[in-house]
């Protein structure tokens, strides 16, 4: 059986080594490199991630990939420590002590607010899809802690769009972070990044026949004499990784319009740390990206020539053109970071970073076949209510799955 791989993230490569033990697999990538959204840079000597990743102790599916890669001996635990940047300060918040000193919070708030998030876990996400995460927040802990502690993150993730997601969204998140010691959050990085991941999934699956054309988007897509035609050459079935409207788009069948938002990540390596030590700064105050993520507060400095962060901003639509220069001339200014100290700057802008989580979206995610087409990816049931590395990859091996049981009753 012939199968072509729209895709070559995440889901598009589990899928393809899989596959590729029985099927003839051409996998289509739009990029030069596969990865997707977990594609790096080669800077300095070292392997940089285009968008920041880290990974958790309950990812189960992931980290047995790992076993089978052969790289669960380069998989460390690392502590991510987060903050908030309020008041043109940097606040960690991380230690109980740390906590009880934020000025922006009384002590009333911080209570319930620890409630809550322990709370999180037993919450039942099905109930919460039709629930708007702003609603949710301001009835079970008032206006106060929804407008300083969740309003910046939705507002930072989602944009115009904040008051449109769901409550399912944000509990999940809640309750995937409270991994955390007294010291901080219990986060896994691949020693030497994840583009080892990337790289042997690609490897694997070409030993086994699969073929990589990268550069390669998916333009044209039409069904013909039980056949799917694309660019041009026949394939038995087809496996999508791609945001379902795009497939529409070239000339597929009619899939659920899932809303979808670009990310705008700025990498830059400069001279020193300039977050107190602090991973994730989210970003309290008004600023043109919604938080700092200080890669080398978390991977050990030494590893790289200088110190790398990470400045995070989402879109609706089309990026800005102004952005990136917005986002640097902020940084530098707000962090009093001179612009000679910034080494270097790169910039990806992902149009279809990830899906919208507004309310009703259970009802939205389409079938592992729909219209003839399989699909998998983070518009996927495993990448429900959040999306993930776990979510993607259980996605694509579970299209594969169907498509080799598809390929063995024919």
């Amino acid at each position: 059986m012939r199968v072509c791989v729209l895709g070559g993230g995440l889901s598009g490569l589990s899928a393809s080594l899989r596959l590729s033990r029985s099927c003839e697999v051409t996998v289509l990538e739009r990029d030069r490199e596969p990865g997707g959204c977990l594609s790096s840079y080669r800077l300095d000597g070292a392997w940089v991630e285009r968008f920041y990743h880290h990974c958790f102790a309950g990812d189960a599916r992931l980290l047995a990939l790992l076993g089978e890669l052969g790289l669960s001996d380069r998989l460390e635990w690392l502590r991510g420590t987060t903050g908030s940047y309020a008041g043109g300060r940097t606040y960690p918040l991380n230690t109980p002590l740390e906590i009880l000193r934020y000025p922006y919070l009384g002590i009333t708030d911080k209570a319930k607010l620890a409630l809550f998030t322990l709370r999180a876990k037993r919450e039942k996400l099905e109930d919460l899809d039709n629930v708007t995460a702003r609603s949710f927040v301001i009835d079970r802990l008032g206006e106060g802690i929804y407008n300083q502690f969740f309003r910046p993150l939705l507002r930072s993730k989602f944009g115009d769009r904040e008051n449109d997601v769901s409550a399912g969204w944000l509990i999940s998140r809640v309750a995937i972070r409270s991994n955390r010691g007294l010291a901080g959050e219990r986060l896994g990085y691949i020693r030497g990044g994840f583009h080892l991941l990337v790289e042997r999934l690609a490897e694997l699956a070409a030993k086994q026949g699969c073929s990589m054309v990268t550069g390669s988007p998916a333009t044209s897509l039409v069904r013909k004499d039980g056949k799917w035609v694309v660019n041009g050459t026949s394939y038995d079935q087809v496996l999508s990784t791609i945001p379902p409207r795009e497939i529409t788009r070239i000339g597929g069948p009619d899939l659920p319009a899932i809303p979808y938002q670009g990310a705008a990540c700025m990498t830059l390596g400069i001279d020193r740390d300039v977050t107190g030590g602090v991973y994730w700064l989210n970003m309290t105050d008004p600023a043109p990206y919604g938080a700092v993520v200080s890669h080398t507060n978390f991977v050990p400095a030494d590893r790289y020539d200088g110190r790398i962060v990470y400045l995070a901003s989402y879109f609706q639509g089309s990026m800005d053109p102004a952005l990136p220069q917005r986002m640097a001339d902020d940084f530098c200014s707000r962090f009093r970071l001179p612009p000679e100290s910034i080494r270097w700057k790169k910039m990806a802008v992902e149009p279809f970073a990830g899906p919208v989580y507004v309310t009703g979206y259970r009802k939205l995610i389409p079938a592992y076949q729909e219209k003839g087409l399989f699909l998998a990816g983070m518009f996927s049931p495993p990448n429900y209510p959040e999306r993930s590395m776990e979510g993607s990859i259980l996605a694509g091996e579970e299209a594969a799955r169907r498509i080799a049981e598809a390929a063995a009753h024919e």
